[in-house]
């Protein structure tokens, strides 16, 4: 039982369980190749490709580094607008609603539940429709729709017309947050995905927090037909960028025979297997930049539509995705409802904050959430490094879950928060103490919740994240529903109290996760080998 998970001897090499030096490697051991020199590597000679590239040049493995640099800048700047455009007008909730004749908890539903419940509707189908017919034309068609749902917005003479406009907004916001991490793993090398990956959380967590400060101001000394219209432009720009310098980068690549392994028994067991290593021969000439700015590549992938769509929900099954997707859909949902509850707060007594100080008040969010993406990377790795020292050299996944005590973090800022806007507090101690608590705690948890559901699900994290996108984006549109009232009916402390207390309890599940979660890994891979 080390350091207290019940172990498992079901499964010889159970995915997740590791020696410790796996951690640190950016490359894997070649099994079964009989001239491992002939592999591809870095220009340092040091570090072996993976995956390994073909031949063709128009593998984006093989895409010059100025032309892969592009592909990330348009992204960021992508994810940037998108992240963006989600909660712009909530800094003005409460007085859009007057301004519209609606009732407050009627207006929160059209202009960010829609929005939310399309999101995650969108997250599934359009992933299905790049598996099957490529990136390109799906940024391409969405960026358009960002761009003339942002003019329609702006433009809107009925709040059914606000709604539709909001609705179809949330559909093409969802491939910048559900595509892009598969963009990265198909033009990036494995060792070079990691900060990759992080230009990728910061340009939509970066959107989000500073959308508010930025949108309240624009709105309290314009419009709110000014703010749509301004990031309508910035659409403009993206779809620009995306035309540009966002080319197909799905690509059928004939695999080479890669397998991590540090065991000397397994090699032995091998190094008499003869493996071909096939890569493609370049045929043909490399494509043209006017080429690819088609819309269309002509990609083509014969895997079923339907089978597509609905493996991530499959993935449930899975005791450790069931549990990842509680932890992440209730705590990333309880920063949804503050901030479409956020004007509701502080523009009524005593407070009484104009739009722009209300949108100001997210710059702590902010704040915090940089300081936590920072820290989240070296402690998660810390503490799973000093637990596999201590048993012995093993890497277990569930050393990554005692950092999910940060949970109880954003917990204690959940009840700080109610207790002090109910005493009315002057207003830095909610928005600077309470946000930055809730927000650091929520950045360091769901850090550890994704790091571990990777190392469980190496090969289907992309379906899983998938899954747990959707419950949570229909869990928060669930919320839209009824969150204004029920802070008008129960008040703000009774009602963040309920929501700290179920921060507790979800997160007190770590505990069984942890002491019984080599147990359901082992479950889950003999359930899935069974089937195959």
């Amino acid at each position: 039982m080390p350091l207290g998970i019940i172990q498992d001897n079901k499964v010889e090499h159970l995915p997740g369980t590791s020696p410790l030096e796996e951690l640190e490697r950016t490359d894997v051991e070649i099994v079964g190749v009989n001239d491992p020199t002939a592999l591809k590597r870095d220009k340092s000679g040091q570090i072996i490709l993976v995956p390994q590239p073909s031949d063709s040049p128009n593998d984006p493995l093989n895409w010059p580094r100025w032309k892969k640099e592009m592909f990330t800048v348009a992204f960021a700047f992508g994810c940037g607008a998108v992240g963006a455009v989600g909660p712009l007008p909530t800094p003005a909730i409460a007085p859009l609603a007057e301004q519209w004749g609606v009732p407050l908890q009627r207006f929160t539903l059209g202009c960010q539940g829609s929005c939310i419940a399309a999101i995650a509707v969108g997250s599934l189908l359009c992933n299905t429709l790049a598996v099957k017919f490529g990136k390109r034309p799906i940024y391409i068609i969405t960026s358009i729709g960002l761009m003339v749902s942002c003019f329609w917005i702006a433009e809107a003479k009925s709040f059914a017309s606000l709604a539709a406009a909001r609705a179809v907004q949330g559909f093409c916001m969802a491939p910048m947050e559900a595509l892009i991490p598969a963009s990265i793993g198909d033009i990036w090398f494995l060792h070079e995905r990691g900060f990759r990956n992080a230009v990728f959380n910061l340009g939509v967590l970066g959107g989000i927090n500073l959308a508010s400060p930025i949108a309240g101001a624009v709105i309290d000394y314009g419009s709110f037909k000014t703010a749509f219209n301004a990031m309508g432009a910035a659409f403009a720009v993206q779809l620009i960028l995306t035309v540009l310098f966002m080319p197909e980068s799905a690509f059928h690549r004939p695999e080479t025979n890669l397998v991590s392994s540090s065991s000397a028994e397994e090699k032995s067991n091998v190094e008499h297997n003869e493996v071909e290593i096939t890569r493609s021969i370049e045929q043909d000439p490399p494509k043209s930049f006017l080429r690819e700015l088609l819309p269309y590549d002509g990609y083509w992938d014969k895997t079923s539509f339907w089978r597509t769509l609905i493996l991530p929900f499959t993935l449930l099954s899975s005791p450790m995705v069931s549990w990842a997707t509680l932890l992440f859909t209730t705590c990333i949902s309880w920063l949804v409802l503050i901030s479409i509850t956020l004007s509701q707060i502080f523009s009524a007594p005593p407070y009484n904050f104009s739009v722009a100080s209300v949108g100001a008040s997210n710059l702590s969010s902010f704040v915090a959430t940089l300081i936590g993406t920072v820290v989240a990377g070296p402690l998660i790795d810390g503490v799973a490094r000093y637990m596999s020292k201590k048993n012995n050299g093993i890497f277990e996944a569930e050393f990554r879950l005692p950092v999910m005590i940060t949970y109880l973090i954003t917990a204690a800022g959940f009840f700080a928060w109610g207790e002090s806007l109910y005493n009315e507090d002057p207003w830095p101690v909610p928005i600077i103490v309470c946000m930055g608590l809730i927000n650091l705690g929520v950045q360091l948890g769901t850090s550890s919740v994704v790091t571990y559901v990777t190392d469980c699900h190496r090969e289907e994290s992309a379906e899983a994240f998938a899954v747990m996108n959707f419950v949570k984006n229909m869990f928060a549109f669930g919320l839209t529903f009824y969150c204004n009232d029920w802070i008008a009916v129960q008040g703000v402390r009774n009602c963040f109290f309920v929501i700290g207390g179920i921060t507790v309890g979800v997160t007190l599940l770590t505990i069984p996760m942890y002491v019984y979660g080599k147990k359901a890994r082992s479950w889950t891979w003999r359930m899935k080998n069974k089937k195959e």
